[in-house]
């Protein structure tokens, strides 16, 4: 499948982190925040690992949104146990430093799947292994970051993490930079804004999407390419949130439109790309539709108040209460600290909210708030 390469901006963010300024934050990680289905998993696979295992970066490599019912910190350890894994001096090192002198096959030798555990090598002396193995620099990317904050064991692997990347940037190792993305600015930065997390302070930047580059690439590649424009293409594509697959999947569409002749092509793609545009919006706001009264009322105070909702203080429990003599005025319900957590178990249920697990609650979509806003839910 055909890929559009960044690989300038591959480039130059590879060279910020291996080569960071001496006043430079990214010491502690550089954080990068941009929407959902908008090309960033895919900029980091296929641009910016390869551009920095040319700078002979050692990549590991973590996507927190592949499997949803893995834990992140498993996620992540395991991870760090593959690379570990490819690298049998690692190994021998880890072994030694856990007081191994010998390695056994299939009896009681060094257990990889310890590594990480109460019991096991920490993450640090792991990575500390891998790094005087390799004599390499090490790169930890994280997908989708924010969900290690969802439970205990993400949360303590990041704070594993920075004891390793403050071990490993020492003068006794080769360096280790996390970078860590996003698709939700907001809960990304709590990974970062206070100082109680692992990686207080660390660069938190917007990705930038996809731009007419992209869509020159993308028309040249059509048999109707004469047809299209790069500014209005790009026009239908800032409207699609710049959202490839939106784009994509209009012109799968029109393909198979046997009714479409020469000199029709810009004009359908058009109404195609709205009509996949209204599709995805009706669809979720068709899950919101379906919510019960109290459900509805809890997500649109959270959707109005954004970062700073607190779901159980009583000024909250007003507006749902507000929400709810508006909305469903004939509803025998009574917000309290009860119902409304298990409104909230069930928006979680329901992919429409993320929750960390130190409590904080957050829309798992923030694009989800402008269209309730546009559809005059949150008036």
């Amino acid at each position: 499948m055909p890929v559009f390469h960044r690989t300038a901006l591959a480039q130059d963010i590879a060279s910020k982190l291996v080569r960071p300024q001496a006043t430079s934050a990214s010491g502690s990680g550089l954080f990068l925040a941009a929407p959902r289905r908008t090309g960033k998993s895919t900029f980091l696979r296929e641009d910016l690992r390869p551009a920095l295992e040319a700078m002979g970066v050692l990549v590991v490599y973590a996507d927190l949104w592949e499997n949803k019912a893995a834990d992140p910190g498993v996620v992540i350890i395991g991870a760090i146990r593959a690379a570990l894994a490819q690298r049998e001096g690692v190994v021998a090192r880890l072994a030694r430093a856990t007081g191994m002198e010998k390695l056994t096959v299939g009896g009681l030798g060094f257990n990889l799947d310890k590594v990480g555990m109460p019991d096991g090598a920490s993450l640090s002396a792991a990575l500390s292994a891998l790094s005087d193995e390799t004599q390499r620099l090490i790169v930890l990317i994280i997908d989708e970051a924010q969900h290690a904050i969802t439970s205990e064991a993400g949360s303590n692997a990041l704070f594993a993490l920075k004891a390793a990347r403050d071990e490993l940037n020492s003068s006794a190792h080769h360096g280790l930079r996390i970078v860590a993305t996003g698709s939700n600015r907001d809960k990304l930065a709590m990974l970062r804004a206070s100082k109680d997390q692992a990686f207080f302070g660390a660069p938190l930047v917007a990705f930038p999407p996809l731009g007419k580059d992209y869509i020159a690439w993308f028309i040249a590649r059509l048999d109707f390419k004469d047809e299209l424009d790069v500014e209005l293409v790009h026009d239908w594509f800032s409207k699609a949130a710049f959202r490839p697959e939106v784009l994509g999947a209009a012109v799968d569409a029109l393909t198979y439109d046997l009714a479409v002749q020469r000199g029709g092509y810009a004009h359908q793609l058009q109404a195609l790309v709205d009509e996949q545009i209204q599709a995805s919006n009706a669809e979720a706001l068709r899950v919101v539709h379906s919510l019960t009264p109290l459900q509805s009322a809890v997500l649109r105070v959270m959707a109005m108040t954004g970062i700073d909702y607190a779901p159980f203080e009583q000024d909250t429990m007003e507006r749902y209460q507000a929400v709810l003599s508006k909305t469903a005025p004939d509803a025998k319900v009574e917000p309290d600290t009860a119902n409304v957590q298990q409104a909230l178990v069930a928006l979680q249920d329901k992919s429409l909210v993320w929750r960390a697990a130190r409590g904080v609650y957050a829309l798992e979509d923030t694009f989800l708030a402008e269209l309730m806003r546009k559809a005059g839910m949150l008036a």
